[in-house]
């Protein structure tokens, strides 16, 4: 058995800190002996910096907050006889005070709330009131479900009676949540292991599916694409499977280059020429070079010279800076060394070292990583760098395991990005790189991109709820299968990289209130979650099909009314406090697709039409597909209304048009709005003055396009309803927008680019 852990490359910072922590450990334990009892580890103190403030805001974990004020219950006073009869009594009481303290805080605090419930349905089950216990454990789910008695609602049910069997199936709510209970227990327990996992190394050949479950199981790299050119590279001829003895050396090379990496011990004067984020990847044997003797480093951002005697400094090029790579010959007495030539914008003289039997795999590695800052550059995707990286690395260890004579042409398999720069025509509008800020990538730590499918931005706030420290912004980022990812909208770093909701896709989401973000699914169920904990505790489950959509009535800021909707047709009005239901309204129609609050009025999206609802959810006005739509199997895919100006925005999902009506005059023909080079919209949001429009992807041979799927993100100015700008981000449809305060307006896209694009609003 063969024991994986994945060493991290020390960065400059980390050098220098377990450089300095080991001079204080030596001093220690000169100065202090042996004689000191055993102390508890140092308490490491946090900050974080206020954005709106100067001075740096110590973390709550160290600050002294105040005490929450504790809430009692006073239970009732404990009879005298022990009696079956008097004890009885005595839980009848205890149960009626229980009632009472539910219906007093029921509209106030839903953490006690939960409390009582799980309290009178605990003692509900005490007295075999099993049907009592189950409704408060219901209700208990809902409120809270971190604290849901799991085993003893299912011995609850388990010990039912025939009639109270009976009454379950009345109860179609409470039948559902058993239903679900039961089958959550049966599914297999997934064991969440974060020790140090142990595998096996292959005894016998290795096929294409064994060799990418191999290669994530001992955590060398988990994107598939990225493995399977890898088996590529070690597979020899046509003999699609890898020797055994192959993936071992290729994995102990591997490793010990990962050992090495840890051992790298530069002076003080090299490191402090460095960030402190760099990692030392990649160091060649001692060369002779046109600036002198040395070893040639490579970190993510630069090759360096490692000068060779008293260690020194000389700063090759940063990759950016690369104007040409070559390889070529120096004369050396009667023979011709083989060379790596650099040339460089920052400098007129070339750079050349003298790799020797190291030069084409340097060739490739500096290629590799200039190709991957020239994309990330291009597309503001800094995790081009780390794909280059890692692509470099597998070349590395290719090289060191294979035989001399196969190893460059099986390391050149692993080149992606120069292969990209080369043969696809990389041109990026003015436009769109003017326009785009960053980009991100919320699959970062999964095998394979997942779609983008629903996108929500949470302001931040200067002082979180319960705490001394600033909130920043969040965004929220729902990808298949019921996965939540969330970052740090100030930084764009990954806060959260997996919030499970349910096993089904999540369809809309929402924030309320500065705490809470609603996310509907498609089990029918309305997950909440936390802001602050990023956690799910509550759920409303309501509906009885997929919920489509949330909305939000903010007028009364004292008490928002929320909306629901599921495909059905059915829309609910929330009570956004109590969590409960205040009306309930049916709208007939094929299939409901979302709902949207506007100037007090509920719209509805419903596929063939777009509907407003009185205020008794009558429809009170009816947007139709327009008649050349009607002939072809196209719907409603978005809608917006601009209030002040009595206008109806649509997009149809096959349709390259936007149509523009007038509330007060539906009956007259739309204006028509042409959008260039797409083949549908998907979705709308509005932004100051103009509509962002995301389009359908759409795909040509030659051109721009090179025959590779592309998507647009329009922008059409509502004043001279013309398209002001084309951006060209993705590589896939656009599943989703939503905008960041009106300073930036962010787009996801499907699975086969599954990237978030973040663009500037003029």
């Amino acid at each position: 058995m063969s024991v994986v852990e994945v060493p991290r490359r020390p960065t400059m910072q980390g050098i220098q800190t377990r450089r300095k922590s080991s001079i204080l450990r030596n001093m220690l334990s000169k100065r202090l002996g042996m004689s000191l009892p055993n102390l508890r580890a140092d308490q490491t103190f946090g900050f974080e910096r206020n954005p709106l403030l100067t001075s740096a805001i110590v973390s709550d974990s160290v600050l002294k907050t105040l005490p929450k004020p504790v809430k009692v219950f006073k239970l009732p006073d404990f009879p005298v006889s022990l009696s079956f009869h008097s004890v009885q009594a005595y839980y009848s009481e205890l149960i009626q005070l229980l009632g009472k303290a539910i219906f007093l805080v029921q509209n106030e605090n839903s953490a006690l709330l939960a409390r009582f419930y799980y309290l009178r349905g605990f003692i509900n089950t005490l007295c075999s009131r099993r049907l009592d216990a189950l409704t408060d454990f219901q209700n208990l789910n809902k409120t809270d479900n971190a604290i849901f008695p799991t085993h003893l609602f299912t011995w609850l049910v388990d010990t039912l009676h025939q009639d109270e069997w009976q009454q379950v199936h009345k109860r179609p709510e409470l039948k559902r949540l058993i239903f679900k209970i039961k089958t959550d227990n049966e599914k297999p327990v997934v064991q969440t292991d974060n020790h140090i996992k142990k595998f096996e190394l292959p005894q016998n050949p290795v096929d294409r599916d064994e060799f990418v479950r191999c290669i994530q199981e001992c955590g060398i790299v988990k994107d598939v694409a990225t493995i399977l050119r890898l088996f590529d590279a070690l597979t020899d001829g046509e003999h699609k499977k890898v020797d055994p003895e192959v993936f071992r050396e290729f994995y102990t090379f591997w490793k010990e280059t990962e050992a090495e990496a840890q051992d790298v011990n530069l002076p003080s004067e090299v490191i402090s020429h460095l960030d402190n984020s760099e990692y030392i990847y990649k160091l060649s044997s001692c060369v002779k070079t046109s600036h002198g003797v040395g070893k040639i480093a490579l970190t993510q951002k630069r090759l360096f010279l490692l000068t060779d005697g008293q260690p020194g400094f000389l700063d090759i090029t940063k990759f950016r800076d690369i104007q040409e790579v070559k390889m070529t010959s120096a004369p050396f007495l009667l023979v011709r060394i083989p060379s790596l030539r650099i040339r460089t914008f920052s400098r007129p003289e070339f750079f050349e070292a003298n790799l020797k039997m190291e030069t084409e795999l340097w060739y490739l590695i500096v290629k590799e990583m200039w190709a991957g800052r020239k994309m990330a550059d291009q597309d503001k995707d800094p995790q081009y760098m780390t794909q280059a990286l890692t692509n470099v690395l597998l070349m590395d260890a290719v090289v060191g395991c294979l035989h001399p004579n196969r190893s460059i042409s099986a390391a050149s398999k692993l080149v992606y990005f120069d292969k990209i720069i080369h043969e696809v025509h990389m041109t990026v509008p003015n436009t769109t790189s003017e326009t785009l800020k960053h980009k991100i990538n919320p699959s970062l730590d999964l095998a394979e991109p997942q779609a983008v499918c629903v996108l929500l931005y949470t302001p931040g706030q200067l002082r979180a709820k319960n705490s001394q420290t600033v909130m920043n912004p969040k965004l929220w980022v729902a990808l298949s299968g019921g996965r939540v990812v969330v970052f740090d909208a100030a930084s764009w770093s990954m806060l959260q990289d997996c919030i499970q909701i349910g096993d089904t896709q999540v369809t809309c989401m929402m924030g309320l209130e500065q705490d809470q973000v609603w996310m509907g699914s498609q089990d029918s169920v309305i997950y909440i979650i936390d802001i602050h904990s990023m956690s799910c505790n509550k759920q409303l489950t309501e509906h009885r099909h997929e919920v489509t959509g949330l909305s939000v009535d903010t007028r009364d800021h004292n008490r928002q009314l929320a909306y629901s909707c599921s495909c059905d047709g059915t829309i609910l009005q929330w009570d956004s406090t109590s969590l409960k239901v205040k009306r309930q309204l049916y709208i007939s129609c094929g299939r409901l697709c979302f709902i949207r609050f506007y100037d007090g009025m509920l719209w509805c999206c419903c596929g063939d039409s777009i509907v407003e609802l009185k205020q008794t959810g009558t429809p009170q006005r009816r947007i139709v597909l327009p008649d050349d739509l009607r002939s072809m199997p196209s719907c409603f895919s978005c809608f917006i209304v601009v209030p002040e100006r009595g206008q109806v925005w649509t997009g149809c999902s096959d349709s390259v048009e936007l149509c523009l009506w007038q509330i007060n005059n539906l009956k007259q023909p739309p204006k028509r709005i042409s959008l260039p080079g797409t083949s549908g919209v998907t979705c709308m949001i509005r932004v100051k003055s103009k509509i962002w429009v995301g389009c359908r992807g759409w795909s040509r041979v030659g051109g721009l396009c090179d025959g590779q799927l592309k998507s647009l993100v329009l922008v059409v100015d509502l004043d001279s309803l013309t398209v002001t700008k084309e951006l060209l981000a993705h590589s896939d449809s656009i599943q989703t927008l939503c905008s960041a305060e009106d300073r930036y307006v962010l787009s996801g896209s499907a699975r086969r680019d599954g990237k978030i694009a973040i663009w500037q609003v003029d």
